[in-house]
């Protein structure tokens, strides 16, 4: 395994995440724990999970995937062990059942931070992430911002840092990141901690060969400002295995939930078909050239891998071992330019 730290602290995580929102839904408990027990086997030290986990977010499995870590960390009392990182839901109606009144007031996250450390059996979460923006912009699949007119949220930059600051002086967490976030909001995030207010460390984004977008205004950034990329779905939800080029595979999170669409239109999938040819000739699995391509980027801090089955798991983790050649990134960069960014 390989390491780094969460810029700006003495945090050191592995270059694998070990992603957790199938646990309590698509994977048992058990079956959560043996990917826990394998990962720490492998050198992974740093774990991801959500009060809204697992997913698809429903009311009867909120919070499942945290009570999976409580239940391992409360087995084996090996939380000295790992980083665990969490995160406070923003407002959606698809997490109405969370709480009446969603947000990043400082009542709101008091009662997320509350209820994530009783799950996961634990006094202090390492990272904690905003899960996505409370302001009207572009995130989850869209592509631009569109101005809304009548959109009721002012600028409270300063006062989620101040709320987040509380809970960090009571040692409730020990550090903030971001998540779903543009370079408008890191921006204001970053200036506003310069009030001697915590620093954003991370931001979780969506970051693989269909979807590259923080490459256009946000890596910058994270370079500029020693802020790290926190990828989630760098396969693309399975769809960078390449598993589904033939049509989509029974029991797989695509025909369980066919709502996820975001990687399976018809440019993302002609993209698809160009990167397996790729791997293909240099004797790679898709897997490991998509997700070496991530590991191997310098802005990134954690990789957040994720897996239903052991072998998935084990071949995710290997990635970390597959190191991509110049020319090899030069071609992975010829097909970006003729289909890029196909699944925002």
């Amino acid at each position: 395994m390989k390491y780094t730290h969460l810029p700006n602290t003495d945090i050191k995580v592995s270059k694998i995440c070990l992603g957790s929102m199938t646990w309590g839904q698509q994977n048992t408990e058990a079956e959560g724990h043996e990917q826990i027990d394998y990962a720490l086997d492998r050198g992974v030290n740093f774990i991801d999970t959500a009060e809204m986990y697992s997913i698809p977010a429903r009311p009867e499995t909120q919070g499942s995937t945290e009570k999976v870590i409580g239940s391992w960390l409360k087995k084996t009392g090996r939380r000295d062990d790992v980083v665990i990182a969490s995160k406070v839901a923003g407002p959606a109606e698809m997490v109405s059942h969370i709480r009446k009144d969603l947000g990043f007031h400082k009542s709101a996250i008091e009662d997320a931070i509350d209820k994530s450390l009783k799950r996961l059996q634990t006094d202090h979460i390492d990272l904690y992430q905003l899960h996505w923006p409370e302001r009207n912009t572009n995130f989850f699949g869209k592509r631009g911002y569109e101005n809304d007119k009548d959109e009721p949220w002012e600028d409270n930059f300063k006062e989620i840092l101040e709320n987040l600051k509380y809970f960090i002086d009571k040692g409730k967490i020990r550090h903030i990141g971001l998540s779903n976030e543009t370079p408008f909001g890191l921006m204001r995030f970053l200036e506003e901690s310069k009030n001697d207010l915590p620093r954003v460390v991370t931001v979780q984004n969506p970051y693989n060969l269909l979807n590259r977008k923080d490459e256009i205004g946000l890596t910058e950034i994270y370079h500029r400002e020693n802020v790290g990329l926190f990828p989630y779905s760098p396969l693309g939800m399975g769809t960078l295995s390449g598993k589904h080029l033939n049509g989509i595979q029974e029991n797989t999170r695509l025909s369980l939930f066919p709502q996820y669409k975001r990687y399976s239109n018809q440019e993302a999938v002609k993209a698809t078909k160009k990167y397996k040819e790729l791997a293909d000739k240099h004797n790679l699995s898709l897997t490991h050239l998509s997700l070496a391509f991530v590991n191997q980027q310098p802005f990134v801090t954690s990789n957040i891998i994720g897996a239903t089955n052991m072998d998935q798991l084990k071949e995710n983790i290997e990635s970390i071992d597959v190191v991509l050649s110049e020319e090899l990134l030069d071609e992975i960069n010829e097909i970006h330019n003729s289909i890029p960014n196909p699944a925002p």
